[in-house]
């Protein structure tokens, strides 16, 4: 669940981060209370299929050679590997998802205005400008930035014209639209610097996994541009599913003479 969260287009920032502090919490309790459990299901795994079970009471051996440590093969699975392995997967839950970060997305969710504004936090939002973005405002520019979001709060969040969007991308394409960032600078400033974050790399390494089809043995000397584009075809395929290919023919064979003649 946690990868299908990450790897959403449409992002749901808070769900994330309760999927990540969830995992978290599964794993460790896994590392544990888990090895019995697991144990008992490899053994009865390996009975089911006729699998022969080495002896894991005996001494652990490694290769040939005895291991001069005193520690049988239970001991060996259960705190060289299993724990071993839990604790690679905390570590990068940990590195991907530092306290600093959890704290800059959660705080970034008070300008998110899916659920009709729920989260919106005028306090939150100061301290997100201050503690993050320090280059971007002064202490001046943040009290003028707490005082446009009191005004902000009646004039947009609390207005029928802004209740139906779903993302911050829309959202900030509505303020535009109406003119808003003229009356509130500093708040279009913070959710054009918000919009900059990206919750995970799930898109890039979509990405990298489609080149390999794209830039095959036979295609290894195509230039950058041409990559890109064909790439960007074949990522966003639920666009490019809905071009009429035919149309695209017609408008390259009306534009000028071809020496392959397309129709």
């Amino acid at each position: 669940m946690l990868c299908q969260a990450l790897q959403m287009k449409s992002q749901d920032i808070l769900n994330a981060l309760n999927f990540v502090s969830t995992t978290k919490m599964l794993l460790q309790n896994l590392r544990e209370n888990g090895w019995n459990a697991f144990f008992k299901s490899v053994v009865s795994f390996c009975e089911r299929h006729d699998i022969d079970m080495p002896n894991m009471c005996a001494r652990y051996m490694e290769g040939r050679r005895r291991q001069k440590d005193n520690i049988t093969s239970e001991q060996h699975y259960h705190f060289n590997i299993f724990n071993n392995v839990i604790d690679f997967q905390l570590m990068e839950l940990n590195s991907r998802f530092t306290d600093q970060t959890i704290e800059l997305l959660t705080l970034s969710l008070a300008l998110n205005p899916i659920n009709r504004f729920k989260s919106f936090d005028i306090d939150a939002i100061c301290i997100l400008a201050k503690n993050f973005y320090p280059q971007d405002f002064s202490q001046n520019e943040i009290g003028d930035l707490s005082r446009q979001l009191k005004l902000y709060k009646f004039d947009v969040v609390c207005s029928s014209e802004f209740q139906n969007i779903a993302s911050l991308s829309e959202l900030c394409h509505r303020l535009v639209e109406t003119r808003r960032p003229e009356h509130f600078l500093w708040i279009d400033r913070l959710i054009c610097l918000v919009l900059t974050l990206s919750v995970s790399t799930a898109m890039t390494i979509r990405t990298f996994s489609a080149m390999k089809h794209i830039k095959t043995s036979l295609r290894k000397k195509m230039e950058d541009e041409f990559l890109a584009n064909c790439l960007v075809v074949y990522v966003e395929r639920e666009i490019t599913d809905t071009i009429d290919l035919d149309s695209i023919i017609d408008e390259f064979d009306a534009v000028k003479t071809c020496k392959i003649k397309l129709r």
